[in-house]
């Protein structure tokens, strides 16, 4: 019987399931490869998904995930009845057979059959040369032990440390880009101005839930320089701002920014504030001059979960996407978590019949794989969310998912939260964290003269854009996520390890050497709760594709190298759900 002929026969047994195309082809999938008629596999499926109870009965509707469980059971089924074979007798065979024959003495390969889980370990005929040269994270032992590190043993002394050398880093590289002979203390008076580095908190008398404001904001020093003390700050009438971006006349600070300040304290228990110093921000690497880098042109979509409604759990916006994929066939597609979430309202009172990497694999690993399979070269990179229930690591920064997930398909990459990799030369970072959303709960605004302004780096980078502002904090900052503490209301999403924030920092991917290099990425991929947008801060190409669930995407289309030494020109435009 043929395909086409099976999958109709199917479709008359399974009405309801007609108009799915992809769980036909499952379906003629299964019938192929365990000689089943389309009536058997109808009566296995009914019986399998027979309910009774003691009012009434009842058969479950027919899905992917029930398939792939009918599929595992009779896998079971034909292994309890098939008798284990002659172990010594075949090894004694194989044995002599080369023995007389020394040709055959290399070693041989063997086709595995698919375990009970649906997969086997041989992935041979599907992980083909990819179009694009991926370059990501160290996957070596040592590496992803690192990565995945014990959490739960943070030591406020630790914690400490950690916050006091990312304010004496900064201090270094503000004292360098200035031109200053010292920093002082703003905890001591002083007749002339001083300059000042140390973190942004709110006063310890403002409730804690409330925004920064003028009268709620404080300076908390390191130890190095200034004892750890936290000084309120006052600001001039005539404030000035040096070095910030040309047009926005503003600045901003959030609970946790590093700021270096320009005033004196009069003894009045507070620091008066006459001039804000914007912190240099990272630039991007210059472009590869190497011969053997890929100049070809590629295009991506870009994803970010929830990717269903609020009311079920049936991952209807993600279909929809899938099959966005399928018709315009990208060469990368990446998604970022959560995936199957830990707060959607259906799994938190245990409403749910599948455990959730069962849930994962047939809502997201299967349709993936069968794409990869349908467009040979093609990649798909995951990138999970603390919020994801298939993963183990529920902290910030946060390891890859565990192989198994993906059923150990080599197509689909497996990445850190947050992630830097790159993608023919062209260099990406890229977190499941709401960090807009988070910065922008606490921001306090401040306005002042411009003094010494940084003209915009290209025509679209506006000092006067909200959205592109957020995103400069993250390379100002460099970290993808430099608020402390995460705001209380929001400490759900963000589960931070601050002793691990090395992580955390923007500009410090992996390399061969162990050395993170200095400079932006090429694109920033921050998903967030705010507007979707494609934005240029600076020289960097700062993407939010909101939410899947909200019916958004973003597709990047990567132009090949002219071959004049400048990078690929990037074209990016959010995309909405249909």
């Amino acid at each position: 019987m043929t395909s086409d002929t099976l999958a109709q026969e199917i479709s008359t047994r399974f009405a309801d399931i007609a108009s799915d195309a992809q769980l036909i082809a499952e379906c003629v999938a299964v019938c192929q490869n365990y000689s089943l008629t389309a009536e058997e596999l109808q009566y296995k499926w009914e019986a399998h998904n027979f309910r009774a109870t003691v009012t009434r009965s009842e058969i479950s509707p027919y899905t992917l995930e029930s398939l792939n469980t009918l599929k595992t059971q009779i896998q079971r089924d034909r292994a309890a009845k098939k008798p284990p074979p002659p172990r010594t007798s075949i090894a004694t065979s194989i044995s002599a057979f080369r023995n007389r024959n020394p040709a055959a003495r290399a070693p041989v390969q063997v086709k595995l059959e698919p375990n009970a889980d649906g997969f086997g370990m041989g992935m041979e005929g599907i992980a083909g040369p990819s179009t694009v040269a991926f370059k990501g994270p160290s996957d070596d032992a040592t590496a992803r032990k690192k990565r995945a590190y014990r959490y739960m043993h943070e030591k406020p002394s630790e914690r400490g440390d950690v916050l006091d050398e990312r304010i004496d880093e900064f201090a270094e590289r503000i004292r360098e880009h200035y031109d200053l002979a010292d920093l002082g203390d703003p905890s001591l008076s002083t007749p002339d101005d001083i300059t000042v580095v140390g973190r942004i908190i709110q006063d310890d008398d403002a409730v804690e839930e409330a925004k920064l404001a003028d009268g709620a904001i404080s300076l908390e020093c390191s130890r190095a320089l200034g004892n750890g003390k936290r000084v309120p700050l006052r600001f001039d009438w005539n404030l000035k701002i040096r070095g910030g971006a040309q047009g926005s006349g503003t600045t901003a600070f959030f609970p946790g920014a590093i700021a270096a300040l320009r005033g004196k304290n009069g003894g009045g228990g507070y620091f008066q504030v006459a001039e804000i110093l914007t912190i240099p921000p990272l630039l991007p690497s210059a472009p590869s001059v190497k011969a053997d880098a890929d100049a070809s042109a590629f295009s991506m979509f870009i994803a970010s979960g929830p990717y269903t409604s609020d009311q079920d759990l049936g991952f209807k916006p993600w279909r929809a996407l899938i099959k966005k994929i399928q018709e315009a066939k990208p060469a990368v597609v990446l998604l970022l978590g959560p995936f199957i979430d830990a707060l959607h309202p259906l799994i938190k009172s245990g409403d749910v019949d599948s455990t959730p990497l069962n849930l994962f694999r047939t809502r997201f690993a299967d349709p993936l794989r069968t794409y990869l399979s349908s467009v040979p070269g093609s990649i798909v990179l995951i990138v999970p969310s603390v919020r994801d229930l298939v993963g183990d690591h529920a902290v910030f920064p946060q390891s890859e998912l565990p192989v198994d997930v993906a059923r150990g398909d080599p197509r689909i990459h497996l990445l850190p939260n947050p992630a830097w990799f790159t993608l023919n030369d062209i260099t990406f970072a890229a977190t499941s964290a709401d960090v807009l959303f988070h910065i922008k709960k606490g921001e306090f605004v401040k306005r002042g003269e411009e003094v010494d302004a940084t003209p915009p780096m290209s025509p679209e980078d506006t000092g006067g854009d909200a959205m592109a502002n957020l995103c400069r904090h993250l390379l100002q900052q460099r970290s993808f996520y430099p608020v402390f503490p995460v705001p209380l209301e929001l400490a759900s999403e963000v589960v931070l390890d601050v002793t691990h924030s090395e992580g955390l920092r923007l500009g410090g991917g992996e390399s061969e050497s162990g050395d993170a290099p200095e400079c932006a990425p090429d694109v920033i991929i921050v998903p967030s709760r705010l507007r979707q947008f494609a934005k240029t801060v600076y020289a960097t190409a700062a993407l939010n594709p909101s939410f899947v669930s909200k019916g958004s995407y973003v597709v990047l289309d990567v132009a090949a190298r002219d071959g004049s030494g400048a990078k690929a020109h990037l074209s990016p435009r959010v995309v909405k759900l249909e």
